[in-house]
């Protein structure tokens, strides 16, 4: 595995999405890469924290809140 083929597997990697066998591949290339390989994982770590601050939570619908509502409801008169 070449650097730039272990900086699309450390982002796979971060989102834990790697199989067992490329995890084990992927553990290799980290050792050979060294502190290079351990300050580009940290880059996607932040980077994914930074992702998942930045999203906002989807608003629910009306028809959502109003189905909710019945079945409440509905639990509450059995």
């Amino acid at each position: 595995m070449n650097f730039s083929e272990f900086q699309n597997q450390s982002r796979l990697y971060v989102i834990g999405t790697l199989e067992p066998e490329e995890l084990e591949e992927f553990e290799r290339a980290r050792k050979k890469f060294g502190k290079k390989a351990e300050e580009f994982i940290t880059k996607c770590y932040a980077l994914h924290e930074a992702f998942a601050l930045s999203l906002r939570p989807a608003k629910a619908s009306a028809a959502i809140k109003d189905r909710l509502m019945a079945m409440v409801k509905a639990k509450q008169e059995t």
